[in-house]
């Protein structure tokens, strides 16, 4: 929809998308979170596992339904815009400035959830919604962050999509960006003793 009504102007398009995303994680974040911790990430889903807080066989249910959810929610959303619901994307996103935009999105990610459920709770639904909005603008790659998002985009030749050879890079970074901020914000979160 922000592709269409912005007329050819990308910057308005990316504006569109921003706002949805951001307030759409904020809702599905508050909703979800009660029930599965709204793991819709496999990236944040690797670093719960990484922190055990979370054992394998729950990693790999999670894993496989956020990424039926984000191709369903391709899918859905194609349909919706009378767009054909099979797609692949041909919107290369390629070089080192975008893998490293990667990591930090997903670092920065990282750092909004392990803090904000480490000293306020209730405002990480929030949180992630304004971080992810921000992120849009401030990285090269517009912040995927999330490798089921990444694998469902690849699906989707439009504004939004990425070309299937870019992905795995993007991937990679994603993970790689999730456990270094597990580890940095292990350490910098950690219950500190007085002796």
């Amino acid at each position: 929809m922000g592709e269409r009504l912005a007329g050819g102007n990308v910057a308005l398009a990316l504006l569109a998308n921003t706002i949805a995303t951001g307030a759409a994680l904020a809702v599905l974040i508050t909703i979800f979170g009660p029930i599965s911790g709204a793991h819709f990430n496999p990236a944040v889903t690797l670093a719960f596992f990484l922190k055990r807080e979370i054992n394998c066989h729950t990693v790999l249910v999670y894993v496989v339904a956020q990424i039926a959810g984000g191709v369903l929610g391709v899918f859905a959303a194609h349909m919706m815009f009378a767009e054909p619901v099979l797609q692949i994307s041909t919107k290369l996103r390629d070089g080192s400035a975008l893998a490293f935009s990667e990591f930090v999105a997903t670092f920065g990610l990282m750092a909004t959830i392990l803090g904000t459920v480490r000293f306020k709770p209730d405002f990480t639904p929030v949180a992630v919604g304004l971080y992810i909005t921000s992120a849009y603008w401030f990285t090269a790659s517009t912040s995927f962050a999330n490798p089921a998002v990444t694998i469902a985009r690849c699906l989707s030749d439009t504004f939004a999509g990425i070309a299937p050879s870019s992905a795995p890079v993007f991937i990679a970074a994603q993970f790689l960006g999730a456990i270094v901020a597990t580890a940095v914000f292990g350490w910098l979160l950690r219950e500190r003793t007085t002796s």
